[in-house]
């Protein structure tokens, strides 16, 4: 079993924990962890980008002029894409973006996401996180005595002093442990979690 010191916001250690290996000592699987948050873009992106194409352009119902003796190329419609105004060709339609992932490789993902910040060294666990009311300036002084700057904050339960007080910080993020996804462990340079979250994560992942 994987070892790490439990501090206190104070950033006194008050004990050592034993981490699950299979969660957080697990092997680093770049690929899964691309995969992952290659998933999660995907699903974020609306996909509502349309133009229209010659049929769906208004106008242009009526043949220009007539087939021959112009001296003109012989056209049927102005609404074709050569010219001003006229539809697009093979331009965006509205489309689902996602894809499929199986079960198992998202929660290998974020295992190996888990992994690569306890092996990086870029894993702190409080015995608690708790703060006496709202504090901006209070949540960045607990953040100044870990020496953290970019911080993803995983917390076991609903924490409303926690979660407002670092709502506005740009390189901070507060998750509920049921919420911990690869993309935001990955985008953050540390992770801070409390021992209660700890616990759900191995019971979930383990």
């Amino acid at each position: 079993m994987a070892k790490i010191a439990v501090y206190d916001i104070n950033k006194k250690q008050v004990s050592e924990r034993e981490l699950a290996d299979n969660v957080f000592n697990d092997d680093v699987r770049g690929y899964l962890i691309h995969d992952m948050v290659r998933y999660q873009l995907a699903a974020r992106r609306q996909g509502t980008a349309d133009t229209k194409t010659r049929g769906e352009v208004r106008g242009g119902g009526k043949k220009p002029y007539k087939q021959k003796g112009t001296g003109n190329a012989r056209q049927g419609t102005i609404r074709a894409p050569h010219f001003v105004g006229g539809g697009t060709v093979f331009g965006p339609t509205p489309r689902d973006y996602q894809f499929k992932l199986n079960r198992k490789v998202k929660k290998a993902a974020l295992r190996s996401a888990l992994s690569a910040r306890y092996k990086g060294e870029q894993l702190t666990v409080l015995n608690a996180l708790e703060l006496e009311k709202i504090s901006t300036r209070g949540f960045v002084e607990v953040l100044k005595r870990f020496e953290l700057d970019s911080t993803l904050v995983v917390i076991d339960q609903a924490n409303v002093n926690v979660e407002l007080s670092a709502r506005n910080l740009p390189n901070v993020k507060v998750l509920r442990a049921e919420g911990v996804n690869v993309y935001d462990v990955m985008r953050y340079s540390n992770l801070v979690i409390t021992e209660g979250a700890v616990s759900q994560l191995e019971g979930a992942l383990g």
